[in-house]
């Protein structure tokens, strides 16, 4: 058994645990980075998502059992699922973590989002308000490189501007806008994590339409670059290694870290300060698996919140046909969204929602021009006809997603399977989840908009999914609050329970709102370096 001694232990190499270490080792802090999955070659990632016959977001990155995770077409692979609704968003155990196979959309949460309950009655407001995280977006903005236009703060008040202009709408987003010229929808550049210009040693999109799930160039941020930045700072990553059971003493202090190599070996991570960045379904399942004698329930459990308040923003997907040549198939994934949708009295009775708007065609709901091919295939179509005949829908091929508000809800959680258990030994996550009358009615809303877009663009062959899909936006389970029973964390992201434990990611998230989590997650972990360094001065 090998010890691994650091002042600083990082569980978790994805974006917030990637961020926050090298903050931390840049200020002399020496950091050790725990990450159970193995580093990433970008160009055999590439390859396999090419030649992957069903490219799901996770085709570039196989599970293997020394590091397994969900795939988004076998949501009880990993999963136990105990309903009443299947849970389908997913996560990665690569070295960089999920930020490999993420959009990049970097879109900062609004006011309102912190108050909710103060506002509308509904959910929890945050222990920190839009004001004390607003410097802390700036910062992240310029740390992963945001490409957007600040003349349009999207509700979002901003003392900065961007570090890049907008990444370039398509000719897809035009078309929709000028749509909507007359209407109540606003149609945006969506902010994003993507390079426009050659910045931070990575060069510009080079529009190859892969974004989810594999950025071919780097251009598209991904947590490696700051994992890149700690290792330069003296951080040490221990890849292929998985925490396996956290350790507390009787006073409460965490004091030791247990691991297990892909070979076998064990081995334990000692430190003054531990910090959490599991993601929000491998960091509850990992605290309530460390069941002890001085945690009967897992750690920071006391308060019995561990694993509650599972979120994500549930999609209403939408797809149609336009009368004209729109040219899908090119550049990001997605570059414009509607975003004055996101706040309003209605919040009281329904779910927010943005509109994303996908220049991916119909490969999302139902595997675009490869799933048309064999259609028309099968209606006998040959040779130029069919080539003719695929050309002409492919370019009209239109796609509308609409993220919507998830409340926080008790009984939406993660828990540990009684049988079923890794490689290590450990539970596998069981996920009871629903998705509530709230969201259903926002759910419905967005359905209408989608109707009304479409018929201003004269769509035909309007196709709505019968049902949501799910944003690959975990949230929620580890919850801040001021009150230790009802929360996990405090404002700084500590844990209530053990003093040198911090939790970081959308776990801590109270409430979902509607934007993509990750610019959020990347704020949080800004801000919780000052109490990390605190805590290791006291």
């Amino acid at each position: 058994m090998k010890d691994l001694v650091a002042d600083v232990v990082v569980v978790g190499s994805g974006v917030a645990g990637a961020l926050t270490a090298a903050q931390l080792a840049a200020k002399g802090v020496d950091v050790a980075i725990l990450e159970a999955g193995a580093k990433v070659d970008r160009p055999e990632g590439v390859e396999r998502f090419w030649n992957a016959a069903i490219k799901v977001p996770e085709c570039p990155y196989p599970p293997r059992p020394e590091a397994m995770h969900p795939v988004s077409d076998n949501h009880d692979g990993w999963y136990r699922q105990a309903g009443p609704e299947s849970f389908g968003s997913t996560y990665l155990k690569v070295v960089g973590g999920t930020t490999w196979h993420w959009l990049g959309t970097s879109l900062r949460y609004l006011p309102s989002d912190f108050q909710l309950k103060t506002h509308y009655g509904r959910g929890v407001d945050w222990p920190i308000s839009y004001d004390e995280i607003e410097p802390f977006y700036a910062r992240a903005e310029e740390e992963l490189g945001v490409a957007g236009d600040a003349a349009d703060d999207l509700g979002s008040p901003r003392s900065n501007g961007y570090p890049m202009p907008p990444v370039g709408q398509t000719y897809l987003d035009r078309q929709i806008a000028k749509a909507l010229a007359d209407s109540e929808y606003q149609l945006r550049a969506t902010p994003q994590a993507r390079n426009v210009i050659e910045r931070d040693g990575r060069p510009p999109c080079c529009g190859s339409a892969s974004c989810i799930p594999i950025c071919p160039v780097q251009a598209k941020y991904d947590a490696t670059v700051h994992l890149d930045k700690a290792i330069a700072a003296g951080a040490r990553l221990y890849e292929r290694s998985t925490a396996i059971f956290i350790e507390a003493s009787g006073t409460g202090q965490i004091t030791a870290i247990r691991f297990r190599r892909w070979d076998g070996s064990e081995g334990i991570a000692q430190a003054k300060v531990f910090l959490l960045a599991a993601h929000a379904i491998e960091s509850p399942r990992l605290l309530l698996a460390s069941r002890g004698e001085n945690t009967p329930q897992g750690v920071a459990n006391a308060s019995n919140q561990v694993g509650r308040h599972l979120m994500d923003h549930p999609v209403q997907l939408s797809w149609a046909l336009t009368k004209e040549p729109v040219w899908p198939y090119r550049g990001p994934t997605s570059t414009s969204g509607i975003e004055n949708l996101r706040d309003g009295a209605f919040r009281r009775e329904r779910g927010a929602f943005r509109v994303e708007i996908g220049n991916d065609g119909w490969i999302w709901p139902t595997g675009g021009p490869v799933m048309e091919a064999a259609a028309l295939v099968q209606q006998g179509l040959r040779g130029k006809e069919l080539d003719a005949a695929l050309a002409h829908q492919a370019a009209r091929h239109i796609r509308i997603g609409s993220l919507v508000e998830q409340l926080p809800d008790a009984d939406n959680r993660v828990t540990l399977d009684p049988e079923a258990k890794d490689v290590y030994g450990v539970p596998l996550p069981r996920l009871s989840y629903d998705v509530d009358a709230y969201t259903r009615a926002g759910m419905a809303t967005a359905k209408q908009v989608h109707d009304e877009i479409f018929q201003r663009l004269g769509t035909t062959q309007v196709q709505h999914a019968p049902n949501f899909f799910g944003a690959g936006h975990i949230i929620g389970t580890t919850r801040m609050g001021e009150d230790p029973k009802s929360s996990v964390v405090d404002r700084n992201l500590r844990s209530h329970d053990h003093p040198n434990l911090f939790i970081l990611g959308s776990s801590v998230f109270p409430t979902s709102a509607t934007a993509n989590p990750t610019l959020t997650i990347a704020a949080l972990s800004l801000r919780v370096v000052e109490p990390v360094l605190a805590s290791l001065r006291s």
